[in-house]
């Protein structure tokens, strides 16, 4: 049974940090190019940051860049999304994605979990 289950999220004050996790299972995680997206209410989801399967390319949303990093650990199956100097435009619903570039492609969500920054 596929699994991607996010952790990490909760209240934060304006310029704080948080690390998200998704833990992922029932599939081979090394294989899919893995994803945070947020959803602010009202507002469409959009990406935050992907990493590649190995790591070695990352990729941020103009909104997030120089304070979110991403991260993987292959050998724990787990996705990181470490994020800094957070903002009250970062409150969202943040899931957790992974993408294998197959035909048809392949992609799993998580439940999400929730963000808010707010003094």
């Amino acid at each position: 049974q596929v699994q991607l289950v996010e952790s990490g999220g909760g209240l934060v004050q304006p310029e704080g940090s948080l690390r998200l996790s998704c833990a992922a299972s029932g599939f081979t995680f090394r294989a899919y190019t893995m994803s945070w997206y947020r959803q602010a209410p009202g507002k469409e989801r959009e990406l935050v940051a992907t990493i590649s399967t190995t790591g070695g390319d990352t990729r941020y949303a103009d909104s997030v860049k120089g304070r979110f990093t991403i991260s993987r650990d292959n050998a724990k199956n787990t996705v990181y999304l470490q994020m800094y100097s957070l903002k009250p435009e970062d409150t969202a619903v943040y899931y957790c994605n992974a993408l294998r570039r197959s035909v048809p492609p392949t992609q799993f969500w998580g439940p999400g979990t929730q963000v808010t920054v707010s003094s």
